[in-house]
């Protein structure tokens, strides 16, 4: 790992107590060019881990508070007629871009306002360009979006679509803190405090260089086997309602090749695949009768024991 990542992370565990994981999913899922859905209870981190990710790694950054009055037009931004003023100055409309131009996008508690103002992001999520009153417009580099969710069971929720959830390429959870975590965060600094003293560690320069990086990590046949016997049992497997998709293959290459960038290898190992295969699947696996009861830890370690490494 270079030393610039080796800052962002150390500077990042400052904040997020105990969750080391969880940061490194974060960046690896930002190495890849993909997009991040965290999802959990209210009070946990997630909206924290967005704000020191953005000051960290010295992106722009926007939040947009997803609330069930929301519109398109809040996301992308609006014309406004523009009055003429004198001779020389003819009345015109000017675009007046939303937050999602901007490098980093923290879309909080996505998942309260409705599939309307939802849908305003798939193509920018996708394509990295929104297409506005005819006229397409290209989004900043790099462009992220870390997505926060409640729980489907808390009041005012609207679940998110399976075309949604598919283009983010990694779901995690922040969970609750472990003792020691805790107590610090009890007896410390308040975590805004430091967050406000947070200093840029990387460029977006270098950020782009390093997802140029990334995408190089070798992979060998051996574990493209690997990945296809995954995406087969998923497919045969009576226990899941649909199997994961060639997307969903090709996510899971991209996050372990940024997996194995973080830990400094040349090369793709089956470790790999797995440290991420939670992160990737969790949003894209759905299990039927007693096993949909299972949590999503379980099912993914179910079918890490269910598939031999070659």
């Amino acid at each position: 790992m270079s030393q610039s990542l080796h800052d962002v992370i150390r500077q990042a565990e400052k904040i997020i107590l105990g969750k080391s994981e969880q940061v490194r999913l974060a960046l690896t899922c930002l190495l890849a060019q993909g997009h991040l859905l965290i999802e959990d209870l209210p009070g946990v981190g997630k909206t924290t881990l967005a704000h020191v990710l953005a000051r960290t790694l010295g992106l722009q950054f926007q939040r947009i508070q997803f609330t069930s009055d929301l519109l398109p037009a809040d996301i992308l931004g609006v014309s406004v007629y523009q009055r003429a003023i004198g001779e020389q100055i003819s009345g015109e409309f000017k675009f007046h871009p939303g937050p999602i131009f901007s490098q980093m996008v923290l879309a909080d508690e996505i998942n309260r306002a409705t599939p309307k103002a939802q849908s305003a992001l798939l193509e920018a999520m996708e394509e990295k360009q929104v297409t506005i009153e005819g006229t397409t417009r290209v989004l900043p580099e790099p462009f992220f979006v870390i997505a926060t969710q409640n729980p489907s069971h808390q009041i005012g929720t609207f679940p998110l679509p399976e075309s949604q959830l598919d283009r983010f390429l990694m779901r995690i959870q922040m969970g609750y803190p472990d003792a020691q975590a805790e107590r610090g965060l009890l007896s410390g600094v308040d975590r805004r405090e430091i967050l406000a003293q947070l200093t840029p560690q990387i460029e977006s320069s270098e950020l782009l260089s390093m997802q140029k990086q990334a995408k190089q990590i070798f992979v060998s046949p051996a574990l493209l086997d690997y990945v296809q016997a995954m995406l087969r049992h998923t497919r045969e497997s009576p226990i899941y309602t649909h199997g994961l998709s060639p997307r969903a293959g090709l996510a899971l290459l991209s996050a372990a090749r940024s997996w194995a960038f973080l830990e400094q290898r040349g090369s793709v190992i089956p470790e790999d695949i797995q440290a991420v295969l939670p992160g990737v699947v969790s949003h894209r696996l759905q299990a039927v009768g007693e096993h949909a009861r299972k949590n999503y830890t379980t099912l993914v370690r179910e079918l890490i024991e269910a598939v031999a490494i070659p």
